[in-house]
């Protein structure tokens, strides 16, 4: 359909990495159906479902491990099949303010978010962090905002170094901050007092997906005893992970890595790694610090939609 190919350029930034962050991510995808809904040709509730639909699995081919945006866009969609309205203007109505609802939700969560982990940040402390998270920069923020004195290393994250944001950001705010190159993280990691990234899903079993090198981290946390946090709004979590689907790992282009490689080599280039939940020591949610094994639970109480 016509309307669908208005959201291809939401689908294409997200696969670019032109818009990257499993939460801007997410809004972006919401407010590519917004547009598609003040735009819609559809005339029944039947071609006006088809309609989102195809926005829907152009959204969703984007990019394999996002499962904040599809819930993002699930939540919409249940909300119009859940209706009984006939008529497309309401309909329309309906995915507008189910997705201002859910970005408003999405708003308050980050902002619980902060106020839970700036807590954890106490004066003199080196926090450690990995790629770029607006969750935890925002988390920092916070911290920063309410006095406390620290430092923060983070990674560059090759090979799109994202921890250049990160660095970029903390350095706005006055925070010192040390850049280091991936391979030096084993040697940093004794200087830290506590390590805090984001994710980009959340398993059944509690385990997060996050930047590759995440999973190194966090057994680099673990060997030197510093607690290592994730801070991440629930819906991240995948609910097919439940019903025994694995989270696509998603592999990038070997471009990335190296623009002009030599013929014949092989070049790997996945952008996620999986962390144990027995490495974490908490998930900062806008629940609280929960224990990352009790996140089926706490999702089946507060986001009882999404199974």
């Amino acid at each position: 359909m016509k309307i669908v190919e208005k959201v291809q350029d939401t689908a294409d930034r997200i696969r670019s990495l032109e818009v990257k962050g499993a939460r801007k991510v997410a809004i972006a995808a919401v407010e590519a159906l917004q547009v598609l809904v003040k735009e819609t040709t559809a005339k029944s509730r039947e071609e006006f479902l088809d309609e989102l639909a195809e926005a829907r699995a152009t959204l969703f081919a984007s990019r394999p491990t996002e499962p904040f945006m599809r819930n993002a866009v699930e939540f919409t969609i249940k909300k119009v099949k859940g209706s009984n309205k006939k008529r497309v203007s309401d309909l329309a109505k309906i995915v507008s303010l189910s997705s201002q609802e859910f970005l408003a939700s999405l708003e308050a969560s980050r902002e619980r978010i902060a106020e839970i982990g700036a807590k954890r940040i106490r004066d003199g402390m080196v926090v450690f962090t990995h790629c770029h998270s607006s969750t935890v920069t925002h988390l920092l923020r916070k911290a920063n905002q309410d006095g406390k004195i620290f430092e923060v290393i983070c990674t560059e994250t090759r090979p799109v170094f994202q921890g250049r944001i990160t660095a970029k950001e903390m350095l706005d705010l006055g925070v010192k901050t040390t850049l280091i190159v991936d391979s030096a993280s084993r040697s940093f990691m004794k200087k830290a007092d506590i390590a805090i990234v984001g994710a980009d899903a959340i398993t059944s079993e509690g385990s997060i997906i996050n930047k590759i090198g995440t999973a190194t981290i966090a057994l680099l946390a673990n060997e030197a005893r510093v607690p290592f946090y994730v801070a991440s709004e629930l819906l991240k979590f995948d609910p097919t992970t439940l019903w025994g689907e694995y989270e696509t790992i998603e592999e990038r282009s070997e471009e990335e890595v190296w623009t002009d490689a030599p013929e014949k080599l092989i070049v790997k280039n996945p952008a996620f790694d999986v962390t144990k939940r027995p490495f974490i020591h908490g998930l900062i949610c806008e629940e609280g610090i929960i224990p990352p094994h009790l996140i089926t639970e706490i999702m089946q109480r507060k986001h009882p939609w999404i199974f």
